[in-house]
C-alpha cells in the first residue's frame, strides 16, 4: 500500500481535478457526497485538460498539478477534453503514463431501476486492463507514403504486474474466477506473452478458478451470457474495447467507474468523456464519478465511508424517485444536484435487494525495478528482416536481392507483403503494397550473425533499394524470437 499525505487534522489529501465539460458538475457531486459521508479526506484542487492546453502547455498537465499528485499520490478527476488543432496527446493518457498507473480496473454491475436488456441477470464483473503498453504506447511510423506501422509492445514485466493485480483484486473482493482474454492464437509472441504469464502466475492462486478465452469469443460471450464472468484480465486495446462493451450491459457509460492503479499513484475517474454540449445544464448523471470516488475511498482504506455511499446510491435508485435523464428521459428526470441531494439524504440507509460487496485492501505486485527483468542463458542472431520500400513486383524484387546477397554470409529466405509470403511464390493471390519484409538468414545454420555482416548487406541493398528498418531474428534459449509469414515453411 503506498503512503498517503496526511493533513494536520488527520485527513488523507487527494488531488481533485474538476476537468472539462460536465466534469466540474460530476466532481462537485462526488465531492459533496464524500464529504457528507464523514470520510477522512481533504482536497487539493488542481487543473488539467482543455483549459491548460489553451494556456500553451502542450501536455495539458501543468507542473503544479504534477507536483500535487507526487505529494498526494491519489487523484479524483473529471473527464478531460482533448482539443482538435492544438495541444499534443490526450492529457488523460499523459497522466496515466507520467505516474505508471499500469492497471485500469473497470467494474460493472446491475443497478436497480436502470433498465437494460440484461435486467434481472445480476451482472457483476470487472475488467482489469493493462494500461500503459501494447498498441497504446503510441509508437507509429509511416513505412512508406502509403503504409503505416504501429508497434505492439508487450513486456513480460507488464504482463506479470497486470496479472498479479487481477488475482489480488479478485481476492480483495471475494471473487472466485479470473479469465485471461487474449488474441494469442494470432499474435503468439505479444498476446501470447500475457497468456503464458497468466498460466504461470495462476499456480500461485489455487483458491481462484482460472481460464483462458480468445478475446473475440470473450466479446461474444459477454453479450450472450455475461454472468459467466467474474474478473477478466486483458491487454490494453482489448481491454479498452470490451470494458466499453461491459458498461453498455448495465446502462451505459454514466454508470461506469474506473481506477488507474500504480504502485505509487492511483487515479480515479469516470470512463465517459467531457460531453461539452451538456455542460452547465445541471442534468448530467454523476453516478460514474461517484462510484469512482467509492473506489478511491477503498484505496485509501476508508471502507466504512465507501460502503455507506454505495448503500445510499443503491437506495436512491431502488426508490426510483430521483433518476437522471439518461435513465428516465428529460420529462421525468431530476437535476444533477437533486440526485446528489437524494443520495446524501440516504446516507445511513441499507440497500434491501442489491447487496454491497465487502472488500479488503488490494495487495499490489512488488516486482524488481531493474529494466532487465528477463535474462536468458543463451542467445544468438540467425538472420534479419530488412523492410524495403519498392514499386517492384515480388518476382522482380526477389532476384535483385538474391544477387546482393551473393558472396555474403546471408541468403534470402523469403519476401512477405502484409504478412504473406510472396517470394518464392506459393500460389497466394496477394494484392501487394510497396512495403516488403525481406527475410535473410545465415547460410551457416549454426552461426551467429555479426552486425558488420548485416550492415554490409544493407549497404549493398541501399545502392538500389530504399530500406526502412531492420529487425534481427533472435533465438533465446534455443527458442525462436520471431514468427513466420503466412505460407513460409
Amino acid at each position: 500500500m503506498p503512503s498517503f499525505h496526511i493533513t494536520p487534522d488527520g485527513k488523507k489529501l487527494v488531488t481533485l481535478i474538476p476537468g472539462d465539460g460536465i466534469g466540474p458538475e460530476c466532481i462537485e457531486s462526488a465531492r459533496r457526497i464524500i464529504d457528507a459521508s464523514g470520510a477522512a479526506v481533504a482536497w487539493e484542487v488542481r487543473q488539467a485538460g482543455e483549459s491548460v492546453f489553451k494556456q500553451g502547455i502542450q501536455t495539458g498537465v501543468p507542473q503544479d498539478t504534477i507536483e500535487s499528485i507526487r505529494k498526494t499520490r491519489v487523484v479524483l478527476k473529471g473527464p478531460l477534453g482533448t482539443p482538435v488543432g492544438y495541444g499534443e496527446k490526450s492529457a488523460n493518457v499523459t497522466l496515466r503514463k507520467l505516474f505508471e498507473t499500469y492497471a485500469n480496473i473497470r467494474p460493472v454491475r446491475e443497478l436497480p431501476n436502470v433498465t437494460t436488456p440484461y435486467s434481472g441477470k445480476n451482472i457483476d464483473l470487472v475488467v482489469v486492463r493493462e494500461n500503459v503498453e501494447d498498441l497504446y504506447a503510441g509508437i507509429e511510423h509511416m513505412q512508406t507514403p502509403g503504409v503505416a506501422q504501429c508497434l505492439k509492445l508487450i513486456s513480460c514485466k507488464g504482463c506479470e504486474k497486470i496479472v498479479r493485480l487481477a488475482f489480488e483484486f479478485a481476492r480483495s473482493e471475494g471473487r472466485k474466477k479470473v479469465a485471461c482474454a487474449t488474441k494469442s492464437n494470432i499474435m503468439k509472441l505479444t498476446e501470447g506473452t500475457l497468456k503464458r504469464t497468466f498460466e504461470a502466475v495462476a499456480k500461485e492462486y489455487p483458491d481462484l478458478e482460472t481460464s483462458h478465452i480468445i478475446i473475440d469469443n470473450c466479446a461474444h460471450q459477454l453479450v450472450k451470457n455475461p454472468t459467466q464472468f467474474d474478473v477478466i484480465v486483458t491487454t490494453n486495446m482489448n481491454g479498452d474495447i470490451i470494458s466499453d462493451l461491459t458498461s453498455a450491459l448495465v446502462g451505459g457509460l454514466g454508470f461506469a467507474p474506473s481506477a488507474n492503479i500504480g504502485n505509487e499513484v492511483a487515479i480515479f475517474e469516470a470512463v465517459h468523456g467531457s460531453a461539452p454540449k451538456y455542460a452547465g445544464k445541471n442534468n448530467i448523471n454523476p453516478t460514474a464519478v461517484i462510484l469512482s470516488g467509492v473506489m478511491m475511498l477503498r484505496h485509501l482504506g476508508e471502507f466504512e465511508a465507501a460502503n455507506k455511499i454505495t448503500h445510499a446510491l443503491i437506495c436512491t435508485l431502488e426508490d426510483g424517485k430521483f433518476m437522471t435523464r439518461d435513465v428516465v428521459g428529460d420529462a421525468k428526470a431530476t437535476t444533477t444536484t437533486g440526485y446528489t441531494d437524494a443520495i446524501i439524504a440516504n446516507l445511513g440507509r441499507t440497500a434491501k435487494h442489491f447487496p454491497v460487496r465487502d472488500t479488503k485492501p488490494i495487495k499490489l505486485p512488488e516486482l524488481p525495478s531493474t529494466p532487465a527483468f528477463v535474462t536468458v542463458a543463451t542467445r544468438r542472431v540467425i538472420g534479419a528482416d530488412i523492410f524495403i520500400e519498392s514499386p517492384l513486383l515480388p518476382h522482380e524484387l526477389g532476384p535483385s536481392l538474391e544477387r546482393f546477397a551473393e558472396g555474403t554470409p546471408l541468403k534470402l529466405k523469403m519476401i512477405s507483403n502484409r504478412g504473406t509470403q510472396v517470394y518464392p511464390p506459393t500460389g497466394a493471390m496477394t494484392d501487394c503494397v510497396d512495403s516488403y519484409r525481406c527475410r535473410f538468414i545465415l547460410r551457416d545454420t549454426a552461426g551467429d550473425l555479426q552486425d558488420a555482416d548485416l550492415l554490409a548487406l544493407v549497404n549493398k541493398i541501399a545502392t538500389q533499394h530504399r530500406w526502412n528498418h531492420i529487425e534481427k531474428m533472435q533465438e533465446f534459449n534455443g527458442e525462436a524470437g520471431y514468427t513466420k509469414a503466412q505460407g513460409e515453411d
